[in-house]
């Protein structure tokens, strides 16, 4: 018969297995599932693949992979902050910086690999006009319906604006080009050699590459040479309220020193997971929207412009919003606004050089109506932060301009852009 002292080896290795599991395991699901709100829409995730998988009908295969992306996006998002903690400033910069729009990014190849050019154009442009309008507008008026005025950093807040409007006119240029060129030269669903069509997308991936370049040089201004700029806006600690502000950060805008964080190797079990996950998804999101546009009679064009945007930026909207709340408009602009510049002078030039490599005409052509659409949004947003104050008011005029787009998109046809 066994005496206690014997059996007390069994009973610690049972219970120290038990503490590597949950340790290993347990706790840093529950730091991920913790780390925001949108998570608990984590149940469709497994939802959306079954769908997928078992052929339901287009409806609930898009919507139900709809919800799922949403917290994956900010799964995702929170990998990559808690990865950039453990990488120094420099690199951790360069890697919100990069990741910021992964889902975008994610969601734009799956539907460029599957010819969908509107989706991806439209998604784009949507991205850009959601951020610009939309949510800066509600930060506006959630953190100016309790205060006469909110001030911001002025100076982040005016070189973020002029490189928008740098990178609003490259995306503009294209358009400008092909109202100029002869009308029979203009019908053409693929590029013919010498065509028009050949000229907008060689046109198109030089503007690219330069718009790159644009972003290499921003990285630089940012994480290096005017670090100091946006230190001044990203790197305040609140004690009060647990908020560290960063530079461009997707949605760590909650973390609280005592929380227990992810270490770098698990953050990158995450990320890689959240990143499968998201492509499966998206795939099926992609891949439904064909059925959902006979079915629905909703155009590519809103899909894209209206309805994606929403997966990839929700997290990181409410992040926005809550800071806003908090009187922290430095963080809140940044997450607008950077998030913005990442869309037009990153993910958009990367789609057209990726639809190079794919040998799918993507081009920086958008239709006349959109890209004056994509001007006046432009104009109207760097219009309202110069001054480095902001009120409701100004917010309520921001959402007004994007539920004017909104309702003009949902009437407007699809159109056969190169």
């Amino acid at each position: 018969m066994p005496s206690l002292s014997d059996s007390t080896p069994l009973v610690n290795l049972r219970g120290s297995r038990a503490q590597s599991l949950q340790s290993s395991i347990i706790t840093p699901f529950v730091v991920v599932l913790k780390s925001s709100p949108v998570n608990y829409l984590l149940v469709f995730v497994p939802l959306g693949i079954l769908a997928g998988n078992l052929g339901w009908s287009s409806n609930a295969i898009f919507w139900i992979n709809f919800f799922a992306i949403v917290p994956l996006a900010s799964i995702l998002a929170f990998a990559t902050e808690e990865l950039a903690e453990h990488t120094g400033e420099s690199i951790g910069g360069l890697l919100n910086a990069t990741l910021g729009n992964a889902v975008e990014l994610i969601v734009s190849i799956i539907a460029l690999k599957d010819n969908q050019i509107r989706i991806v154009q439209a998604s784009m442009l949507g991205s850009l006009l959601s951020n610009m309008l939309l949510v800066l507008g509600m930060c506006f008026i959630a953190g100016g319906i309790t205060r006469v005025q909110q001030t911001f950093n002025q100076t982040v807040a005016q070189t973020m604006s002029s490189l928008m409007a740098l990178a609003t006119s490259g995306l503009m240029i294209p358009a400008a080009f092909h109202a100029t060129l002869p009308a029979p030269d203009k019908q053409h669903e693929f590029p013919a050699p010498g065509s028009s069509d050949e000229l907008i997308i060689s046109l198109s991936r030089g503007v690219s590459v330069i718009l790159l370049l644009l972003y290499v040089m921003y990285l630089v201004f940012q994480l290096k040479t005017h670090r100091s700029l946006f230190e001044d806006q990203g790197g305040v600690h609140d004690a009060d309220d647990g908020i560290i502000t960063t530079a461009m950060p997707p949605d760590s805008s909650a973390t609280k020193p005592a929380d227990r964080r992810l270490s770098i190797s698990e953050s990158l079990v995450v990320l890689l997971l959240s990143t499968v996950l998201v492509s499966i998804c998206a795939d099926f999101l992609v891949g439904s929207i064909d059925d959902i546009v006979e079915t629905t009679g909703l155009s590519k064009t809103f899909i894209g412009l209206i309805v994606i945007p929403i997966v990839g930026n929700a997290a990181e909207h409410v992040t926005a919003i809550i800071v806003a709340m908090k009187d922290k408009m430095d963080l809140a602009i940044g997450v607008a606004l950077g998030s913005s510049l990442q869309i037009a002078i990153f993910v958009t030039p990367s789609m057209v050089l990726l639809g190079w490599v794919f040998d799918v005409p993507m081009s920086l052509y958008f239709s006349t109506f959109e890209t004056i659409i994509l001007f006046v949004s432009m104009f109207i947003s760097n219009l309202v932060i110069l001054d480095g104050e902001s009120n409701w008011l100004e917010g309520a005029m921001l959402v007004s301009t994007y539920l004017i787009v909104a309702l003009a998109f949902f009437y407007y046809p699809d159109t056969q852009l190169t």
